[in-house]
């Protein structure tokens, strides 16, 4: 009698054991769910987006527009130079992935120093009103880059207008020493600075050397080549169309 209660009794306590074991092991496992769980909900998630991540320099067409700045001077012996202000727009047709067309028309205004010629009536204009407007074109390749920005250099040809004589009171300009108003030869050289804000939209600088040939046809006539540091600030916008 003796060995079956001992066996009974032995056969009770692994039972109660292994009972016991089992509510341990489901809350070992049940910590290693609900972290599961928590890692699939929406609250408290990050998701990670970089807006630069699709940029490919596929595009097709691109506009800018930017602020710009001019250094000229107004006349062939006038000493002193002038700033101008305007606006500087450009766009540009991509035909492979380097190379493209670009057009620029860019506006310039400010007040000139005027100088004394031979008329002493002319002590009493002090800043006359001067403006240009430039259109040109040529060819633009794209040099360094990556998804942050790139570096693109131009060298554009065409005309400018410019106005001197708006403001002289009616006096030649030969008064002042200024250009006369004409129609003359213009061209730029230099390039893009773009820092990519998303795939459409880009920071852009525009450094450039502008070179004109303005001329006088008063006294001893002749033209001039003036080279002028330029710059533009402002916002480029690639279009969706791509480049086949």
């Amino acid at each position: 009698m003796r060995l079956p209660v001992r066996f009974s009794f032995f056969s009770a306590v692994l039972v109660l054991g292994l009972l016991a074991s089992v509510p341990r092991a489901y809350s070992q496992v049940q910590p290693a769910v609900q972290s599961t769980s928590s890692r699939t909900t929406g609250n408290g998630t990050y998701i990670v987006v970089d807006p630069l991540a699709n940029i490919k320099y596929d595009n097709k067409y691109d506009l800018s527009l930017g602020m710009a700045y001019r250094h000229m001077k107004a006349g062939p012996t006038i000493l002193h130079g002038t700033n101008l202000g305007g606006l500087d727009l450009s766009g540009s047709y991509w035909f492979s992935r380097h190379w493209a067309a670009e057009g620029s028309i860019r506006g310039y205004l400010a007040t000139s120093g005027a100088g004394l010629g031979n008329n002493v009536t002319t002590q009493s204009i002090s800043g006359p009103f001067i403006q240009e407007y430039m259109f040109v074109a040529g060819p633009e390749w794209l040099g360094p880059h990556n998804k942050h920005g790139a570096l693109i250099a131009h060298a554009l040809i065409g005309g400018t207008y410019g106005d001197f004589e708006h403001d002289l009171r009616e006096l030649p300009p030969s008064a002042v020493d200024f250009y006369n108003n004409q129609l003359a030869l213009a061209a730029i050289i230099g390039g893009h600075i773009d820092l990519n804000r998303s795939r459409r939209w880009v920071f852009r600088v525009t450094p450039d050397a502008i070179i004109t040939r303005y001329g006088i046809n008063y006294g001893a006539k002749y033209t001039q080549t003036d080279v002028n540091f330029a710059i533009s600030v402002g916002v480029n916008y690639r279009f969706k169309p791509k480049r086949r």
